[in-house]
């Protein structure tokens, strides 16, 4: 074989991170040194896999069908040597973990310290993104995923629910009073999404029974942001119990229109691009996310 291990991986690094420069800081080289390594490559397989612009870089038809090939072959030493390594030592190696930031920093932060506990030897990446990624693209092993999938490739292990609750401060509450009922929403700053819009539905029925929909005066894009506005007394704000259960425990946040509200449940789910079984250390973390979490997920006795 022409083609060595290191040159594919070099060639996928430069594609998920679109540039040279940024694919050697990544994999720990020079610049120059990735550049040679894309050139070799190109030079035994004897075909253009990169067009460079001063821009950016942009796959040829045969460099999109190398790194198909490419992935492929990568994931399946990877899989090769995380089977070797179980019959010595357990689960190891890197696992890459997508989640959006609220969820990251209320769910899976707080359990890293006992999982690296019990598994020392696998190395957590964690990214956050707000919307949906390309697991493949990003290089992602396994991502944590809020609401109804769409995505039908994926595979899927059920996580738990949260529930959808129409929260205030005591700040905001005490200078504007709670809203008397739904159409009073109109009388109060309201928080949400700048995107998607489904998420400016709230688990509440206007007069004629129809679900609500908010237009927000304050928007974002982020649920971390949302939660924080809310804090400060920016105004009323829907939130998930993960996000918001521990304020509110704590008395800084407090439900309101709790007699209007719906029992609306959004799934969550560990989602994960694989043909077979799960590897062993996507396997140990999300089984130790449900452990840790528990039946009751994130339901809280208030």
């Amino acid at each position: 074989m022409k083609t060595t291990l290191d040159e594919m991986q070099a060639f996928i690094a430069i594609v998920a991170t679109g540039s040279i420069s940024a694919a050697a800081e990544r994999l720990g080289l020079t610049v120059s040194a990735a550049s040679r390594t894309l050139t070799r490559l190109e030079e035994k397989l004897e075909t253009t896999l990169v067009r460079r612009t001063t821009r950016r870089l942009e796959l040829t038809e045969e460099g999109k069908a190398f790194l198909e090939c490419a992935r492929g072959i990568i994931a399946k030493v990877e899989e090769t040597e995380e089977k070797m390594s179980l019959r010595r030592q357990g689960p190891a190696g890197r696992l890459r973990i997508d989640a959006s930031t609220p969820f990251m920093l209320h769910v899976l932060v707080p359990l890293v310290n006992g999982y690296r506990e019990r598994y020392p030897r696998v190395e957590l990446e964690l990214n956050s993104h707000e919307g949906i990624t390309d697991l493949l693209e990003k290089r992602t092993d396994v991502a944590f995923r809020i609401g109804r999938l769409r995505d039908s490739t994926l595979h899927a292990t059920p996580i738990g629910t949260g529930r959808l609750r129409i929260l205030a401060s005591p700040a905001y509450i005490a200078r504007h009073g709670a809203p008397a009922s739904v159409a009073d929403l109109a009388n109060h700053t309201l928080l949400g999404f700048n995107q998607p819009e489904s998420l400016n539905e709230w688990p509440l029925l206007d007069a004629e029974g129809l679900p609500v929909h908010i237009t927000p005066n304050i928007y974002t894009s982020s649920g971390e942001t949302l939660l924080h506005l809310a804090l400060h007394g920016a105004g009323i704000v829907c939130l998930n119990d993960f996000l918001a259960n521990a304020d509110r425990a704590a008395g800084r946040l407090r439900q309101v229109l709790v007699a209007e509200t719906l029992e609306v449940r959004q799934p969550i789910n560990a989602v994960y691009y694989r043909n077979t079984a799960l590897s062993a250390r996507i396997a140990s973390f999300v089984e130790y996310v449900k452990e840790k979490l528990g039946e009751r997920g994130f339901d809280e006795p208030v």
